[in-house]
């Protein structure tokens, strides 16, 4: 199989952009345009885009000071400054370099009441997720209404059934029936405050449970016997010749007794590609790849997990179904063949999903669902992906058919590039690998 990996660095600029009021559209809750506000005071303002480019970071400074970022299309912050009259310019940047802001003139007063500073964050889940239950649910506060936290806890709609837990983090699994719901994410000062996130979801049906009953399952593909491994010369600067690796059984760790070990070593950013054929179908159009991955840490080193299918059809031709968590772009990406089955050209895209390894917690299972289905030219149409039980839907359209000569199979890979151009070890883990088709 032709190696289908392109790399693209991002290169950050080394100066701010100039900035333009012209597309911003920040809207700044905190501190209020020629208010008077006390010490400390709080600086809280959202924004979706800047210039039609969607937002990269956000920042504050005080008249000709310095400025503060965060990566994140909001600020909340809690600031301190001299009395007097100030100028604060709130500032966001684009994606694509576009920088704006706004400004809002205030007069610090030491005689005016300090601003009451709460910064509960939810991480997991985000506003307007599909979820499949259960999902993580996870929070974090220093203070609420400026009092140091006691506790926190959430319930769902009307529910008068709050769990609780005693300390300033929330990391669990929520339990919820399908539907849309509110989750209210609580927390409760150390002398009585108390604060709350809503956070809207769609929780939907597993994947699993909608397959048609005639769906065929060719469960545990990692314990099968005749995995391959060879270097991608696709991928890194010197074609893949920096790279091997070497993959075993593996009972620990493990969730279904016996995994599957993947050791990769590799120099200049190459990658190396494991593989194994697992049966022969030419009539299947509809697919859903079903496994877990475990990444040791630390895991910095991963660029990109690639969760690859190949199908040979009754024409011949080989449907390339290629699908990867891409940290360069922070994407999920798909492949597509951007020239004829004769003369292809086999090319990444990436998607609108949201992907990044390195966000992924190390030394525990994640759990990876991949939907998409062919016609009979081909041409591929990527559904959706499950990481963790969150959904993100993608619904795009791409030919994907190869004209190189292979006999009937049904193939998966599961490929690990390379983050430096240092030599590196990555080690990864397969479990419970089932591709079901119909």
């Amino acid at each position: 199989m032709k190696a289908l990996t392109v790399f693209a660095l991002a290169l950050v600029a080394s100066a701010a952009p100039a900035f333009t009021t012209a597309q911003s559209n920040i809207v700044v809750t905190s501190p209020v345009s020629g208010s008077t506000v006390g010490i400390p005071f709080v600086v809280a303002a959202a924004t979706s885009l800047c210039s039609s480019q969607p937002i990269s970071a956000m920042g504050y400074s005080l008249d000709d000071g310095s400025t503060s970022f965060v990566y994140a299309s909001s600020i909340n912050a809690q600031v301190t400054a001299s009395t007097g009259y100030h100028i604060l310019h709130v500032k966001s940047w684009g994606n694509q370099g576009a920088g704006c802001h706004i400004d809002v003139p205030i007069t610090v007063s030491s005689s005016a009441a300090a601003s009451l500073y709460t910064d509960l964050i939810v991480s997991q889940p985000s506003s307007g997720a599909k979820l499949v239950s259960p999902f993580a649910l996870s929070a974090s506060e220093t203070m609420c209404q400026s009092q140091s936290i006691a506790a926190m806890g959430y319930s769902i709609d009307d529910s008068s059934n709050t769990t609780f837990v005693y300390g300033a983090a929330l990391n669990m699994q929520a339990i919820s029936p399908t539907g849309a719901h509110t989750i209210h994410v609580k927390s409760w000062g150390n002398q009585g405050a108390s604060c709350v996130v809503n956070i809207a979801v769609n929780v939907v049906p597993s994947p699993v449970s909608t397959l048609p009953s005639s769906a065929i399952a060719v469960n545990a593909i990692q314990t099968l016997t005749n995995w391959l491994a060879e270097s991608d010369e696709a991928t890194g600067t010197t074609g893949g010749t920096s790279t091997y690796g070497t993959t075993n059984l593996a009972n620990s760790p493990t969730l279904s007794g016996l995994g599957r070990v993947f050791n990769t070593n590799y120099a200049n950013y190459e990658g190396e590609r494991y593989y194994v054929s697992f049966g022969a179908d030419t009539s299947a159009t509809n697919f859903l790849y079903d496994g877990w991955v475990y990444l040791p840490s630390p895991s910095t080193n991963i660029s990109a997990l690639e969760f690859d299918m190949n199908q040979v059809m009754a024409n011949g031709q080989t449907v390339i179904f290629g699908f990867q968590c891409d940290s360069w772009s922070k994407t999920w990406d798909y492949t597509a063949n951007a020239g004829t089955p004769q003369q292809f050209s086999d090319v990444w895209l990436h998607s609108t999903a949201a992907c990044n390894i390195h966000n992924w917690a190390t030394d525990t299972w994640h759990h990876v669902q991949i939907s998409y289905a062919r016609d009979d030219a081909g041409n591929v149409t990527y559904k959706s992906v499950w990481l963790d039980n969150v959904e993100q839907d993608l619904n795009v359209t791409v030919p994907s058919a190869f004209a190189i000569g292979w006999s009937p199979t049904l193939l998966t890979n599961f490929q690990v590039d390379g983050m430096t151009q240092a030599p590196a070890t990555v080690t990864a883990y397969v479990d419970k690998l089932t591709v079901y088709r119909w």
